[in-house]
């Protein structure tokens, strides 16, 4: 398999997957600003929407949508335990958790990642669409849960750790949100989030 990927966008969270599964897989960073890939080739002929994931299977079947390519990992590594079983109301609930982020929280994120820096005075109203958000996240935490869904990491839980820890990258303070900052701070110490955020130069 090979994830095409962008350093710290959504991708990240199937790159992380990746890793957790103990699965073989390759790596290509994609430009999406100029849609090419670090091998030169034109990204939009492997996946015409252009940006990231899309994940290349062996077969040569390409996936993209986050939450695809996440549950996609999940059910094929079954060991990994990164998703509940099918046709049960905990992966219901994973298939909402990953709805709300991609939809409605990663959404939010959207003028922070425009490809041009925030007007001064449009900074405010585009950082309370995102605090609507975190509350919401912020609230599903507070009944002490590690969490999102069961007793162990799940890829909802990696994807929600992706797009809450953008706030980091452009000066929202996730302390706001007490719950929500000790469920980054315990996911950014996990050793597959490390090797991924390594891999990918953001951190050393």
């Amino acid at each position: 398999m090979k994830l095409y990927y962008s350093p710290g966008a959504c991708s990240l969270a199937a790159h992380i997957a990746l890793r957790m599964t103990g699965a073989e897989f390759e790596i290509e960073k994609v430009d999406t600003q100029t849609k090419t890939t670090a091998s030169g080739a034109d990204y939009t002929r492997i996946n015409p929407k252009g940006y990231v994931p899309a994940l290349q299977l062996r077969s040569g079947d390409v996936l993209t949508e986050a939450p695809a390519v996440l549950q996609y990992i999940a059910d094929r590594n079954p060991a990994a335990a990164l998703a509940p079983a099918p046709a049960t109301l905990e992966r219901a609930r994973l298939q909402e958790h990953l709805n709300f982020v991609s939809s409605e929280l990663h959404k939010a994120f959207k003028p922070f990642f425009a490809g041009t820096p925030i007007a001064d005075d449009a900074r405010p109203a585009a950082e309370d669409v995102v605090a609507k958000r975190m509350i919401h996240i912020e609230a599903l935490l507070a009944d002490g849960r590690a969490h999102l869904v069961g007793d162990t990491v799940s890829v909802a839980d990696l994807y929600l750790f992706v797009v809450a820890n953008w706030c980091n990258f452009i000066g929202i303070d996730l302390g706001q949100w007490p719950n929500l900052a000790a469920f980054v701070e315990r996911m950014a110490a996990l050793t597959a989030v490390r090797e991924a955020m390594t891999a990918e130069g953001l951190i050393h």
